[in-house]
């Protein structure tokens, strides 16, 4: 049997390159629909709107052909502070949804102010929804544009260049610095440190403390060398400058622009259609 060459490590959040319909678009289009798209997410509480971009975003993540290995990690750290989100809400304001909808349906009779409402579950579900509706468009954004594109696309749409190179290199050494800390890991663990899978949770978690220290200090060292260069460069100088990944817009552009533009007016009437942002089925 033939042994199979160990499967290269994907980077969290790093551009994924593949050939799709959603890799072939260009970055400055793709920011515009991300903008228009988060505007919706964030104004709708309109749970068949939200429901529809959690199934589109979920459809396009299959398009550009991304792999849930390849995003997993970030998948659960975000369910992870969604679960967080969720049961602070309730601590807080546990009668949030009463308020919103301006009924009360008992489901569980607590004490005091515990109590669980109809509402309340409604209402935390549209937080839910929310949350599974931008994630997608966010993930395709980060996978499926190259940084140097990303920042070009940003100074396209207004966003000042200095601002759009420093979130271009932030995305270029991400997985730089996820090298540096496996390099470091492995150094550690090679001194006795056990940090591996093997180790009980709480074990790990106390063996990461003296990795972040050479970590913090080798970004440190790259950010004074990129710093330097830049400087000795003249970056900044002028107001407007040129990119070279810099992509013009073709008809696949136009016609997912205005399709995007179609879908998010459409998406902002039927949320107001009836005086409020708030889906009220009671």
């Amino acid at each position: 049997m033939k042994n199979r060459p160990p499967r290269k490590k994907q980077r969290v959040l790093s551009f994924i390159d593949r050939r799709s319909p959603v890799h072939a678009l260009s970055g400055a289009s793709k920011c515009v629909i991300f903008l228009l798209w988060s505007v919706l997410v964030m104004i709708s509480f309109e749970t068949r709107i939200l429901c529809a971009l959690t199934l589109t975003g979920a459809v396009l993540l299959r398009i550009a052909k991304v792999r849930f290995s390849e995003i997993s990690f970030v998948i659960k750290m975000m369910l992870f502070f969604l679960i967080l989100n969720l049961a602070a809400i309730y601590v807080f304001a546990p009668e949030q949804g009463v308020l919103i909808y301006k009924t009360r349906y008992v489901l569980i009779a607590g004490r005091g102010r515990w109590t669980l409402t109809l509402e309340q579950l409604f209402y935390e579900l549209n937080v839910l929804l929310k949350y599974c509706a931008i994630i997608p468009p966010a993930i395709l954004l980060m996978v499926t544009t190259h940084p140097s594109e990303f920042a070009a696309s940003l100074n396209r749409i207004g966003v000042p260049y200095s601002i759009a190179y420093a979130v271009s290199l932030t995305l270029r050494y991400i997985p730089d610095v996820q090298r540096d800390y496996e390099t470091i890991s492995q150094a550690q663990q090679a001194r006795g440190l056990e940090i591996s899978r093997k180790a009980p949770p709480l074990k790990r978690l106390k063996g990461t403390a003296p990795l972040i220290m050479p970590l913090v200090f080798s970004s440190m060292e790259r950010i004074d060398v990129i710093s330097r260069a830049m400087e000795l460069r003249g970056f900044g100088k002028h107001k407007k400058r040129t990119w070279y990944s810099s992509r013009p817009f073709c008809g696949a552009d136009i016609l997912a622009l205005t399709i995007s533009a179609a879908l998010f007016a459409a998406g902002i009437a039927l949320t107001f259609r009836h005086g409020s942002r708030f889906y009220r089925p009671f």
